[in-house]
């Protein structure tokens, strides 16, 4: 079987990836000669290079990959094709869906399955590991993924793995961006919502706009949503069924309200499935944070909580949770200044110290631009590596509490790594 891969953001490398594990050959392109190819699993042997001016070609045995064109032909002749879920909506991808050609309606295996969808804006991925232990601790097979920068694999390793193995349930973490996408993909059995929050308006433009892509998303579907949940009505009216959830209150070893919220959705979804209570309460007290998410570690005189925080209503919900003397963000990508918001939400806590430090882009001179422009007074610092990172933590170890989060997941998990490796030895 040969299978195209449309676009190679985080989806598309993710597809690349698994379709050649899973012993497919496939044509690949991106248009944009800049494209980041890290992450690809390409071999270093056994591979030619053609350029073009400024495209040019890899080409191996079982793939081909044209970076600054595509060939039509070459997508022509291919049995599937995976395509960016950005690209959704528009007339490249309503012809492939007319042609039968996507490749979730090549293999249809995962349809089949009982499944279970977890959206919004914040928690989602914790969410889901809550759930999966849930459900695997009562036996259940399941299949995890969705969401390509949820640190899961992607929407289209869920459609091969599906059709290769038995499971009995999947469940998948759903981006707010990719809500008609993976509606189309997958047939939900039941939607729960995390929250909504100030994230993506790039993308939304408005909130609006993002609650009625919600409103799309759960129409005739089981929903699970939050008993005080903004637009509540309305995704009601739109569901064919609603379930309310409230704040857990089992003893969690994950930290803060946000987190009890998470749990309590968990803990819905496992009940409507029939779950033990016993085996729901000894999971969520078992439950421990997903890397790179939210965590608390003990540093000399300090608790230090680091984790992924790059929108602002995240990052305004731990905030709420300590006195934090220094606050480290992870800076986003220059054309992201919607999260530049989170440090519109640091400088009203005003802390005495806020860390610059590179989350997903060295985006310094435009992160310290919006600190000035809000007439910021304490001190700022800039760590441009880990090290520095470390030695900033070590000065402010002797006071109350401290928060490194912001922008940059993997950045975020090394330096919870190195953290958690010194509050071990130093406590």
């Amino acid at each position: 079987m040969r299978a195209a891969v449309i676009g190679l953001g985080v989806e598309g490398k993710k597809a690349f990836n698994s379709l050649i594990n899973h012993g497919w050959d496939v044509y690949a392109s991106d248009l944009n000669v800049n494209v980041d190819l890290s992450g690809l699993d390409i071999p270093k042997l056994d591979m030619e290079l053609i350029k073009r001016g400024d495209s040019f070609s890899f080409i191996s045995s079982n793939f081909v990959l044209d970076i600054g064109f595509t060939n039509p032909d070459e997508i022509d002749d291919c049995d599937a094709i995976a395509i960016s879920p950005s690209m959704w909506g528009g007339s490249f991808a309503s012809k492939i869906v007319e042609n039968g050609k996507l490749l979730c309606d090549v293999l249809t295996k995962h349809r089949d399955l009982f499944t279970i969808g977890i959206t919004g804006t914040n928690g989602k991925t914790t969410t889901v590991h809550m759930l999966k232990e849930i459900l695997e601790n009562a036996g259940k097979k399941v299949l995890v993924g969705g969401n390509g920068g949820g640190g899961f694999e992607g929407y289209y390793d869920l459609i091969l793995e599906a059709n290769e193995k038995d499971y009995d349930i999947l469940l998948v973490e759903v981006c707010d961006m990719t809500l008609d996408f993976a509606n189309y993909c997958f047939d939900f059995d039941i939607v729960g919502l995390t929250n909504m929050g100030n994230d993506h308006m790039d993308v939304h433009k408005t909130v609006a706009n993002y609650k009625n892509s919600l409103v799309r998303f759960f129409k005739d579907k089981n929903i699970v949503i939050a008993y005080n949940q903004d637009f509540k009505a309305d995704f009601i009216d739109s569901a064919s069924n609603s379930i309310p959830y409230f704040e857990s209150q089992e003893e969690l070893q994950v930290f803060g309200e946000f987190n009890r919220c998470n749990a309590g959705l968990a803990a819905a979804i496992a009940i409507e499935l029939k779950i033990k209570k016993s085996i729901i309460k000894e999971s969520l007290n078992n439950f421990k944070a997903v890397a790179g998410r939210l965590d608390v570690y003990p540093l000399n005189d300090s608790l230090i909580y680091i984790g992924k925080t790059d929108n602002s209503d995240a990052l305004a919900s731990v905030l709420a949770e300590n006195n934090f003397y220094a606050i480290f963000i992870g800076t986003p990508r220059p054309h992201e200044k919607h999260r530049l918001d989170i440090l519109d939400e640091v400088v009203k806590y005003n802390p005495e110290v806020i860390v610059l430090f590179p989350g997903l882009d060295d985006n310094f001179e435009v992160a310290k631009y919006r600190l000035n422009s809000l007439n910021y007074e304490g001190r700022v610092e800039i760590a441009t590596s880990l090290d520095e990172i470390i030695a900033l933590v070590a000065e402010f170890s002797h006071e109350e509490a401290m928060l490194i989060g912001g922008n940059g997941q993997d950045v975020i998990i090394d330096i919870q790594e190195r953290i958690r490796l010194l509050s071990q030895n130093c406590n």
